[in-house]
């Protein structure tokens, strides 16, 4: 039997969503406060769920310290307390919107392992 596990961890940035294409009202109006020219923050909740069939020795689908750990070292290092628009290369040409964020997450952790 398939089961599914879960690991949530937080990490806060800074971003602006950004279409370089518009007017500054353009951009201000698709994307609110989240245009801001200085920036501005979240804090982000990231949820992991892996699912699987748990070992027969262990019961684990998933070290769940393992996966907390790799969170930590693949994303939430890189992303917390950064301005995701400057300090991290995924976003330099890249809107960091909730959405790009999870597909970006997803790519990290789908080539690392």
């Amino acid at each position: 039997m398939k089961v599914a596990v879960s690991r949530k961890e937080h990490f806060n940035a800074a971003h602006r969503l950004f279409n370089p294409g518009w007017t500054d009202e353009r951009n201000a109006a698709v994307f609110g406060k989240c245009s801001n020219p200085h920036y501005h923050g979240h804090n982000y909740e990231l949820v992991v769920t892996i699912t699987g069939t748990p070992d027969a020795e262990t019961g684990y689908v998933f070290d769940m310290k393992k996966l907390s750990d790799l969170i930590r070292h693949h994303i939430v290092n890189q992303f917390d307390h950064k301005n995701l628009n400057l300090d991290t290369a995924y976003f330099k040409n890249l809107n960091p919107t909730a959405e790009n964020i999870a597909v970006v997450i997803w790519r990290i952790f789908k080539t690392t392992y």
